[in-house]
């Protein structure tokens, strides 16, 4: 292979970059950047060039907000995607299309946790691609169309449909996966007629029931704009600096406690922007349509951590303070009704305040989520196979536990990762190198073959991988969490 691969894609002459024994391609714009008439409008198509384009550095990332956002104003071509290819003069290959997470305001495929080598080592064409998220993805402002990230990725996956084949891949086995709101937006695009036939397979890890009315929507939006002094217009907010934008969405997510009696749910998750159940781009949300047969089953690899919150009562200092009050409040929110959280304090009678909080959040938040996805994507035709992250994170006297985001390492395979030193340590247990290995070849076998290595779910058995120290197929562990939201789906975010 050349240290300069080049490959022809619809549009131009791409150059990339030899890295260990792939080909690594990056910054190839999917759609034009969408900024100045097109700020706000659906993607529109990339333009072509002439002679031969640099794809060897990652392009920009959208403007990020939240607390872990980075809004540093830097480049404006945000729509573009990165390929990690073992052989550009393959055919056939099998193709892993990764949307990066991060609570549909952050998301940025150049994080070194999501280093591909390892995937296109054994022998996968890996594509990870930036989206708009935060106000620009999301908001919903009139004269826009909602929900432009999902749009985003559609525009990207009909790229990958149009090119792979020219870097060995091949265009009817795509698995769209993702983590977070990554798996939250895959799980979006399974009911979208947009996308349909874009992807083959999907792996969706710690899937977030977080979803908005437009009713809702429509306050996070006059208020955003009202903090900057204009109207909740596409037109309007155009003329606000894209990074000053995604700055204010971070503040009014810190004002959010302020919002709590009429935003409810919305303002105790601290999540204030997500999508929207707009009726047209997103009709419903995904577990009603794939139950009621509006849209159709596929072969998914989904799953989730066991100790999901826990990442979020660490980050936010409040691990060893919540009190009963704290947990009434979770239950009242976000327990099912009419007698959720009864049957809570039922089913874990000697838990403390805290315990059960973390409960009731990691269920309400991406548990049960994921466990109905596999359970409606059943029902739907399809086939799902379901895992449960049990392993523990070492770091932090393993005060952290199994908690959200600690599967994405161990999938990629990138321990030694900035955030995988933080998580596991300079030196990773043996556990935790049996387990990464165990996740890389199961995400391996599916995305070739749809079966990862383990038995499929049934609603009869509830079959799941516990992936653990000692790694076992048996009953779903989380049995009584499941039997309280028998019935309930998670209902999209709404005004009280």
């Amino acid at each position: 292979m050349p240290e300069r691969p080049s490959v022809r894609t619809a549009e131009g002459v791409v150059e990339g970059r030899r890295r260990q024994r792939n080909a690594v391609f990056c910054g190839i714009p999917y759609a034009q950047p969408p900024v100045g008439a097109l700020r706000f409008a659906a993607p529109a198509p990339p333009a072509r060039w002439e002679g031969t384009r640099q794809a060897a550095e990652f392009g920009p990332a959208v403007p990020q907000s939240g607390p872990t956002g980075r809004s540093s104003a830097g480049g404006t071509d945000w729509l573009t995607l990165n390929i990690c290819t073992p052989d550009p003069g393959a055919a056939g290959l099998p193709v892993l299309v990764w949307i990066p997470g991060g609570a549909y305001l952050t998301a940025d495929s150049s994080d070194p946790m999501y280093d591909p080598a390892a995937l296109a080592g054994a022998g996968l064409v890996v594509v990870s691609i930036n989206y708009r998220v935060g106000a620009e993805g999301f908001a919903l402002l009139e004269g826009a169309p909602p929900n432009r990230g999902f749009l985003d990725q559609v525009a990207a996956l009909r790229w990958v449909r149009r090119n792979i084949a020219s870097f060995g891949g091949d265009p009817d086995n795509v698995t769209a996966a993702g983590q977070s709101a990554g798996a939250g937006s895959i799980a979006a695009l399974l009911t979208m007629k947009q996308q349909r036939d874009l992807f083959r397979r999907a792996i969706t890890h710690s899937v977030p029931g977080w979803h908005c009315t437009p009713a809702l929507a429509e306050q996070v939006a006059a208020a955003l704009a009202d903090r900057l002094g204009t109207a909740p217009t596409a037109a309007a907010l155009s003329d606000i600096d894209p990074w000053r934008l995604a700055e204010e969405v971070t503040a009014l997510g810190a004002d959010l406690p302020g919002h709590r009696e009429r935003w409810g749910r919305l303002a105790q998750a601290g999540i204030a922007i997500c999508p929207v159940v707009d009726g047209e781009i997103l009709a419903e949300t995904p577990w009603p349509a794939l139950h009621g047969g509006r849209a159709s089953g596929t072969e998914l690899l989904v799953g989730h951590t066991r100790d999901e919150f826990r990442l979020f009562s660490v980050m936010t200092g409040r691990l060893g303070t919540f009190t009963d009050q704290d947990a009434r409040t979770a239950l009242d929110l976000f327990a099912p009704p009419p007698d959720g959280a009864a049957a809570y304090r039922a089913a874990h009678p000697r838990a403390t305040p805290e315990e059960l909080l973390e409960t009731v959040y990691s269920d309400a938040l991406f548990r049960m989520p994921s466990q109905q996805l596999a359970q409606a994507n059943t029902a739907a035709g399809g086939t799902s196979f379901l895992f449960e992250l049990r392993l523990a994170a070492p770091a932090a006297g393993g005060v952290l536990g199994a908690c959200h985001s600690l599967d994405v390492p161990l999938a990629f395979g990138t321990l030694d990762s900035p955030t995988g030193r933080q998580l596991f340590g300079d030196q990773p247990t043996p556990e935790a190198i049996a387990v990464s290995r165990e996740l890389q070849q199961a995400w391996i076998r599916f995305a070739t073959t749809g079966r990862p290595g383990w038995a499929s779910y049934h609603p009869d058995q509830h079959l799941t991988r516990i992936l653990d120290a000692e790694s076992d197929t048996s009953s779903y562990p989380e049995h009584a969490s499941r039997q309280i939201w028998e019935g309930h789906t998670p209902a999209p975010f709404d005004l009280t």
